[in-house]
């Protein structure tokens, strides 16, 4: 079989039986693809071997994609592999012996409680004329630091999803899982100031009614793309520039949290992480930045 053949199977293997996600079948159907462009969609999937297979992670190498790119690409081949031996589309699994290169510990980006609340602030005042998408956009950043939600879950918000009394939404994570989360009364102030004064204004921009919390500009449901560029735009010059999105107000939200003494379980729910390992990078973001203003401090450091 064709190895572009075999991955359609793969993918409705994922959707159909594993009952992933849209997202992750994406991400794991992206990966295997770099491999089809590597090895060329009409290869039989039984030809290709280890040597085939290492060439694709040199190739990889060689344009400069990084390390953490490399590894989940080759966990996404190794899975492949596995499938299609238990299918019999192959007699042998040619990635058993792939080894992924070891990801390098990089700590996430964190803004500073400063920096973010002089941000927030600023958004809050553009917003006095009016405007409908400067009240949507600081109610989205209010959203995000306040909540510690990923931005696709911010997305899927329906507006019957956030209790304003009790400061609490209801969001859809990972693997459709659900769970609730708090969050402050600046973002309740934000999300009620939105849902009177511009809301109203985004949907009649649409075509008629939707359920969604946050709208785009033409008046459907906004994207994670849209989300991401109000993020950058408004956060970046706050904390240095570089890449800066959604993620950078989840990883502040986080480390804040620790900072001010919430227990690891605690924000683990918050945040959605199926495992404490996740959540406990959180708590080297926290040492380190102790050990920053130590050195910076002490006349003995």
């Amino acid at each position: 079989m064709r190895i572009e053949e075999a991955l359609n199977d793969w993918e409705r293997h994922l959707v159909g039986v594993r009952r992933l996600s849209a997202a992750t079948v994406r991400a794991y159907t992206s990966d295997l693809r770099d491999v089809v462009r590597n090895v060329g969609a009409a290869t039989d999937t039984s030809k290709i071997d280890l040597e085939a297979l290492r060439s694709w992670q040199w190739a990889a190498t060689k344009r400069g994609d990084s390390r953490a790119t490399v590894a989940r690409r080759t966990s996404s081949v190794k899975a492949f592999f596995s499938w299609a031996l238990e299918s019999g589309i192959v007699l042998a699994d040619p990635a058993v012996r792939l080894s992924a290169p070891k990801r390098g510990r990089t700590l996430p980006k964190v803004a500073t409680s400063g920096a973010l609340a002089e941000v927030l602030n600023k958004e809050h005042d553009a917003g006095a004329d009016g405007d409908p998408l400067v009240l949507r956009d600081s109610a989205i950043l209010e959203t995000l630091y306040g909540s510690g939600m990923r931005v696709s879950e911010l997305c899927s918000l329906d507006i019957d999803d956030v209790d304003l009394s009790r400061r609490t939404a209801r969001v859809r994570g990972k693997g459709a899982k659900e769970r609730v989360v708090p969050f402050g009364d600046p973002a309740a102030s934000a999300i009620d100031l939105y849902r009177r004064s511009a809301r109203p204004a985004l949907v009649e921009r649409g075509s008629g009614e939707v359920s969604a919390l946050f709208l785009g500009a033409r008046g459907g449901r906004i994207g994670p793309r849209s989300v991401y560029d109000v993020v950058s735009r408004l956060v970046s010059p706050a904390v240095g520039g570089g890449d800066v999105g959604p993620h950078t107000l989840r990883h502040s939200a986080a480390t804040h949290l620790l900072d001010g003494g919430a227990d690891l379980r605690a924000v683990q729910e918050i945040l959605g992480h199926a495992s404490l390992g996740t959540t406990q990078i959180y708590t080297h973001v926290s040492a380190e930045r102790l050990a920053a203003s130590y050195r910076l401090a002490h006349p003995r450091a």
